[in-house]
């Protein structure tokens, strides 16, 4: 109950001078006093969480690099909002390094921070069990096919965000290899049966790859210990070139994967720049920088009141060609002029 006190400064008149301000002193301090009591508490600074499904958070030269870009890239679009971490916000950092059984546990420890926010770098199927914290999901993924929302314009749920799941993507992969490798007739795709979107890019593949006269070969590798066994496929069958699916298993082995393809000599394209940068041929994909910059913007829409259920799950805008010229020399293959002129990066 808010009580209200009147005060009668009548009685000062005539009365000495300290007593006058002794009564000032009692009136403030009253009035003070009168205010509710949580109007003196401390605002709630907001709570958001990255959580990845990927490798450690430490930027060592080999794993642990997506983490640390992604993070940095959500970093950098929160500043750009106005958001400082350690006074406006909070961010929690969360990864499974590589196993998922560990996500619900580490959703369940989020929870009990009360976390406003989740920016989701781990599995889509583990997302559609989370139904009490909004989620900004990040990554390759059918969201409408994989349950994730009802629609890329209303996703009605608890879940929104940004698909790197482009249609032409897998066809200029192939198009581009083709072009490094003219010759080129049987590819491999290195697929992740534990991504529920391969099935989706595999179909995009099939007018491409008709297209170009290249007969594809799916070659599964369900954890790190396939990876060998999936090279030796691959050189029994004579594969002359690579291509990876989208994929926890694929992205946490990239190291391993652009080893074992230039042990063997294969050319090769991967669907993400950091295959590249850890030793790989080419990528073309989705800028990986930009689009968690873009979640930083769901963020703060969620944190001011808007619905993720309300907010249009967004497609990739910016694409980018990386070519590694040190990988090439490793594999005795030249680059061809046309196709080094498109590269938006060149590590020589």
């Amino acid at each position: 109950m808010k009580r209200f006190w009147l005060l009668d400064f009548g009685f000062l008149i005539g009365r000495s001078e300290s007593k006058k301000v002794s009564c000032l002193a009692l009136c403030a301090l009253l009035l003070a006093l009168s205010f509710p009591a949580q109007a003196q508490q401390p605002k709630k600074i907001p709570r958001i969480a990255y959580l990845g499904i990927g490798s450690s958070l430490n930027p060592g030269p080999k794993p642990g690099g997506d983490a640390v870009v992604r993070l940095g890239a959500l970093r950098q679009g929160l500043r750009e909002l106005g958001y400082e971490e350690g006074k406006n916000i909070i961010i929690e950092y969360r990864t499974a390094a590589g196993r998922p059984d560990r996500i619900p546990g580490l959703v369940a420890e989020l929870a009990q921070l009360k976390t406003d926010v989740i920016v989701w770098a781990a599995t889509q199927a583990t997302a559609k069990e989370i139904k009490t914290i909004p989620i900004v999901y990040v990554g390759t993924s059918d969201f409408v096919a994989t349950g994730l929302v009802a629609s890329l314009a209303r996703p009605g749920g608890n879940i929104t965000g940004i698909t790197s799941l482009a249609p032409e993507l897998g066809g200029k992969r192939l198009e581009l290899l083709k072009e490094t490798v003219p010759k080129l007739s049987r590819v491999a795709l290195l697929s992740d049966p534990a991504s529920s979107s391969n099935a989706v890019e595999l179909e995009q593949l099939r007018g491409p790859a008709a297209g170009l006269a290249v007969t594809l070969r799916t070659v599964e590798v369900r954890g790190p210990d396939d990876i060998e066994k999936a090279f030796a496929t691959m050189i029994r069958e004579r594969i002359e070139g690579l291509s990876t699916l989208s994929g926890p298993v694929n992205n946490t082995n990239r190291i391993r994967i652009t080893e074992m393809a230039a042990k063997n000599k294969l050319p090769s394209i991967y669907h993400q720049s950091l295959f590249v940068e850890g030793g790989g041929l080419m990528s073309y994909g989705p800028n990986l920088a930009d689009m968690y910059r873009r979640a930083a913007t769901f963020v703060d829409k969620i944190l001011k009141g808007r619905k993720p259920a309300d907010l249009p799950v967004e497609q990739p805008t910016k694409f980018e060609l990386i070519i590694n010229l040190k990988a090439a020399k490793q594999i005795g293959r030249t680059i061809p002029p046309n196709v080094l002129a498109r590269a938006d990066k060149v590590i020589r």
